[in-house]
């Protein structure tokens, strides 16, 4: 049945509008109706609902470009995906959406350039890490403020675990959230509603309409540290795979993604290449969903047979395969890969034999001399690294050898600081001094929120890594902590 929009009483556009994947003559629209958004099934009925769209040339929609209309459905609560198509290439376009008497705001995004051609430069944001209850999204505020052309989310868009009336560090006193945020999520509805908690904030909302985002996930928009059907508490797989396929279709459901990314029951395809003309190709990983399990337990360990172990994969084989074709067929002078974890060796003590991640790529170090020989292989010249997860901003020379600081730089890693996780966090965290003298690929560290911008461009890239003081109070200004340039053709990172 469908229902009248307009009988629809109060603005269902609460969550606000997003776009995603530009490509050159096309870009994903979303938004979604709920306008009760912390109710489940947003305060619709389980109906259809008509939504029209329009795309046009300017703020005003004076010269609309592109228009046409889409049915809401409630099996994915009422979330629309247009893929606007018959666009122009490297053009800003204004997008927005109506049903009954509704208009939604007015959302801004931008189609890539064409790919032959050879754009003069490209600014990029990479986010990541958002936990809701640990602060203000004020990362986003200025965000939506800055001038970038795309903006990257490197996941844990979204975190599992309770929320309780007050918002947590947000420490509300205007305001009180429902129970039913108050516990870990399971089930689709947990899963819908608390991505409706997370859409209604502000600051993310004004993120969305200002840039296209390029989403991939990494563990808690699921659960903590999972790896494939492996699950934290080693749940049974088949019960796992049940949370996972809810998980994945909220998430499809709340974020700007075309229906190739639509999932099947618990899996989803979120790998994918996207261009900006021949300046950049973009390979974006999924490094959760066909991970081998972590080695030694999910905790830091010194490496040995289990985590060397040739056979494990942190992309599984078909990705790895895919990204590494990717590269030899590439044109583009910059070959950026965003994905979740710390691609670098990062060694976490002094001994010789220091310990490492299990959870990262250094878990997976088979993995990651595969990933570099192909990229050799393929002559990556410049290869950069966009990686989220850890909740500070490192600056990492990828080295031929880890173990010989010597060796050559065979690409950059750029580590964004998280939007919220980790409260505050601090300029040095509490072993700035240890991981700075056992790294010295590792020309930067600072541990409080924000964002990375990159700029590259045809000589060079530039990243400017923006921090805010706190967050555990909104209105916080923002300010560039470090700034770090890369030349084309010579890899490794000098202060700017």
């Amino acid at each position: 049945a469908e229902l009248d929009a307009r009988r629809i009483a109060d603005n269902p556009f609460t969550l606000g509008v997003a776009s995603g994947d530009p490509q050159p003559t096309s870009v994903l629209l979303w938004t979604r109706l709920a306008p009760a958004p912390y109710e489940p099934g947003g305060g619709l009925p389980r109906q259809r609902v008509t939504v029209q769209w329009e795309v046009a040339h300017d703020a005003r929609f004076r010269r609309v470009a592109r228009r046409g209309t889409v049915t809401a459905h409630p099996e994915f609560s009422h979330t629309v995906h247009v893929e606007a198509d018959h666009l122009l290439p490297g053009r800003t376009y204004w997008f927005r959406f109506r049903t009954g008497s509704w208009i939604s705001e007015t959302g801004r995004t931008r189609t890539a350039p064409q790919p032959v051609s050879r754009p003069g430069s490209l600014t990029l944001a990479a986010v990541s890490c958002q936990a809701y209850h640990d602060g203000y999204f004020t990362a986003y505020k200025h965000l939506a403020q800055d001038d970038v052309d795309v903006v990257f989310h490197l996941g844990d868009y979204l975190y599992e675990y309770a929320v309780n009336a007050v918002g947590g560090a947000r420490n509300y006193t205007d305001r009180t959230l429902p129970a039913h945020f108050n516990k870990e999520t399971k089930t689709l509805e947990d899963y819908r509603l608390r991505y409706a908690l997370y859409k209604h904030d502000p600051d993310l909302r004004a993120a969305h309409a200002a840039h296209p985002f390029v989403v991939t996930w990494d563990d808690h928009e699921t659960e903590n540290n999972y790896a494939d059907d492996i699950s934290e508490n080693d749940d049974p797989p088949a019960e796992f795979l049940l949370r996972r396929a809810a998980a994945y279709r909220a998430y499809w459901e709340n974020q700007p993604l075309r229906r190739a990314q639509l999932p099947s029951g618990p899996d989803l395809q979120l790998y994918r290449r996207l261009t900006w003309g021949r300046l950049a190709q973009f390979d974006i990983l999924d490094t959760r969903q066909y991970r081998s399990d972590q080695a030694y337990g999910d905790k830091a360990h010194v490496p040995g047979p289990e985590s060397d172990d040739p056979a494990r994969s942190i992309t599984g084989a078909t990705q790895e395969r895919w990204l590494l074709d990717g590269w030899q067929r590439s044109n583009a002078l910059w070959n950026v890969v965003p994905q979740q974890v710390a691609f670098s060796e990062r060694r976490l003590d002094l001994n010789a034999r220091a310990k490492l991640s299990m959870d990262a790529w250094d878990g997976y170090r088979a993995s990651r001399n595969r990933v570099l020989a192909g990229a050799e292989a393929a002559g990556v010249d410049n290869l950069m690294v966009l990686t989220g997860d850890v909740h500070v901003a490192y600056a990492f020379d990828i080295k031929d050898d880890f173990d010989d600081p010597s060796s050559k730089n065979v690409g950059t890693e750029i580590v964004t600081t998280s939007v919220a996780s980790g409260k505050d966090g601090a300029d040095k965290p509490a072993n700035w001094d240890t991981l700075t003298k056992a790294n010295p690929h590792m020309k930067f560290y600072n541990g409080r929120r924000g964002y990375v911008t990159v700029t590259l461009d045809r000589d060079s890239a530039l990243a400017d890594y923006k921090t805010v003081p706190m967050i555990t109070k909104p209105g916080a200004p923002i300010s560039t902590a470090a700034s770090f340039v890369t030349e084309a053709g010579n890899p490794g990172l000098h202060p700017a």
